[in-house]
């Protein structure tokens, strides 16, 4: 090697953040290896690599002894002490057995290591970077797709999106933009793998937080979501302060606020109800937009009995029972919704 490679080892400390001292242990035990493999060698030896002027030198390091049984790995004290006259029995003596051409295998071998530890860094900086977004939203532009993903550019990685992680609703193509949740962020041997998702409840609740300045801000909290997506939400708010009411500052002036979300999830039906640490009354708001006579609670069961007009008994269930499953998800409860005449020929 030369100093321009030293130099070059600097830049990238400087550059990429990989300790130079670090590099050049990389190598010389790289260039260790090199050595018994290209020499056929089994000699115990220790590779140097002066990082003044670049230069490499292979030491063999053999075991003082009296009589020399093995000479890849012991040498007689006499031999020894004509290199160094201070060598003592047991001592470790370092005689150099550097080859002739063995710059070109240095070479080769450091630029190989080199460019390894370079990836290896820059694939960790990029899942530390992710990491960190791990249950965030990101855009990225689809790329390409198989059986099972969609593969999203993300930048400085492409992510994956499974198909079973797409609305009913979404219809991607290559070049198109796609805005998902990340749902897990692994640092496996070949690089960060990336997870997104277009179905998890999470997207729902950072769109909102996105799109609200009072959840942004804490102001108004979402206590609960629950979600079948491409199909409708359910989401619990709730306001820290009396006066700025929570379900409006989700809804927006003219509904715009939530209109931008329900055009991003592809029409997704969303309903913003209240939260209320009074289950009777959060179980209520639950069954939005259907309206709701009296809740009876029953906390032994965690269930809640709900009296519905006799009107709104299909609204109150909705399709395939979709507003009441959406509703005991967002409240923990299980829901057992009965008519007002029903309940009153049940109490007489």
């Amino acid at each position: 090697m030369s100093m321009e490679f030293i130099e070059a080892l600097s830049e990238i400390e400087r550059d990429k953040g990989i300790s130079k001292d670090v590099l050049i242990e990389a190598i010389e035990a790289a260039l260790i290896s090199s050595y018994k493999r290209n020499f056929n060698t089994a000699q115990n030896v220790r590779v140097d690599v002066n990082q003044t002027t670049g230069q490499i030198k292979v030491y063999a390091r053999k075991t003082i002894v009296e009589e020399v049984l093995d000479p890849r790995l012991e040498i007689s004290l006499e031999a020894a002490r004509s290199i160094n006259p201070h060598y003592q029995l047991e001592d470790i003596a370092e005689i150099e057995v550097t080859p002739r051409d063995f710059g070109r295998i240095a070479a080769q071998t450091a630029k190989q290591v080199v460019t390894q530890r370079i990836r290896e860094a820059e694939r960790g900086l990029i899942y530390h970077a992710f990491v960190d977004k791990e249950q965030d939203i990101v855009t990225g532009i689809v790329q390409r797709m198989d059986q099972r993903n969609l593969y999203v550019d993300l930048g400085k990685v492409e992510a994956a999106l499974p198909l079973t992680e797409l609305m009913p609703t979404d219809k991607f193509k290559q070049g198109d933009r796609v805005k998902s949740y990340i749902t897990k962020v692994e640092n496996t041997s070949k690089g960060p793998q990336i997870i997104l998702s277009r179905t998890h409840p999470g997207l729902l609740k950072r769109l909102f937080e996105l799109e609200v300045p009072e959840i942004f801000d804490g102001t108004v909290e979402i206590r609960s979501v629950a979600r079948e997506a491409g199909f409708r939400s359910k989401i619990a708010v709730y306001s820290r302060n009396d006066e700025v009411d929570p379900v409006g500052s989700c809804v927006g002036q003219k509904g715009v606020r939530v209109q931008t979300i329900v055009m991003e999830l592809k029409g997704e039906k969303i309903d913003i109800v209240r939260w209320s640490e009074a289950i009777d009354e959060y179980v209520a708001n639950a069954l939005s937009p259907s309206k709701v006579l009296e809740v009876i609670v029953f906390e032994a069961e965690k269930m809640a009995r709900v009296i519905v007009p006799d009107y709104q008994l299909s609204l109150a269930i909705g399709i395939k029972g979709q507003n009441a499953r959406l509703a005991a998800k967002l409240t923990g409860w299980k829901i057992d919704i009965k008519t007002f005449c029903h309940a009153l020929i049940r109490a007489c």
